[in-house]
């Protein structure tokens, strides 16, 4: 063991370096999540008739498909086909790279879970607050977007902390396209090395590293943003 302590700590330090892209698709997918899901939410709710039920089969179908069979449709799917006319040129291979398409793949899957989280706390608040901003004189549009969904926003902060562990535990299966996280570097390194406990070990901690400060920091923008004397049922 000590013999080999300095290869060893290579490798440690090469999973190690996995976080940030582990971290990287995680925020990418979590901001993409958000910038679908909410206006996803909102038209949920206050989008024309004919519009729910295309927006509700998008839910149902990200929801119900395995994250697996998600990822080999985005990169195998969508991207083979889409990178066809753009083959030639160099930033082809980073819009259309594994990583790309498992951010694209998890930031959709995201979106249709946020939006129901976001639905969810559009239908706690007080419909008397849109109708008021109605009255005077608001916009349809801008009676959501600046009086409904900031509400909503904050309203949704606590489940989000339940969406970021989902989703970070979700993004390990991203290794089956080459995706150079922590789940690809640990196992590439596991099986070369036969110490599969160890390096697996190693993977598991950085998880859960990553989730105490995902968590931790959502907490932090939770309180941040509480309003006092104002309970999250009382918005």
């Amino acid at each position: 063991m000590i013999d080999d302590f300095p290869q060893f700590l290579v490798s440690a330090l090469y999973i190690v370096r996995g976080t940030g892209w582990t971290a990287a698709l995680i925020l990418g997918a979590m901001s993409l999540g958000l910038l679908v899901g909410m206006p996803l939410a909102a038209l949920q709710v206050y989008g024309p008739k004919p519009l729910r039920a295309p927006l509700a089969a998008y839910v149902w179908f990200f929801r119900g498909v395995p994250i697996l069979v998600l990822l080999y449709l985005v990169y195998f799917g969508l991207f083979t086909y889409a990178q066809g006319p753009f083959e030639g040129f160099s930033w082809a291979r980073s819009a259309f790279s594994p990583f790309s398409a498992s951010l694209v793949a998890l930031g959709l899957t995201s979106g249709a879970y946020q939006s129901q989280i976001f639905r969810g706390a559009i239908l706690s608040l007080p419909e008397g607050q849109y109708r008021a901003a109605m009255a005077l004189g608001f916009t349809r549009f801008g009676a959501v977007t600046r009086i409904v969904l900031p509400q909503a926003a904050r309203l949704s902060i606590p489940a989000w902390s339940n969406e970021y562990s989902i989703l970070l535990k979700d993004s390990a299966i991203a290794y089956v396209l080459g995706t150079s996280e922590i789940m690809n570097r640990a196992r590439s390194i596991a099986f070369l090395s036969n110490r599969i406990l160890t390096f697996f070990l190693l993977a598991g901690i950085l998880y859960l590293l990553l989730t105490w400060l995902g968590v931790r920091a959502l907490r932090a923008l939770e309180r941040r943003l509480a309003i006092p004397g104002l309970g999250q049922g009382e918005a």
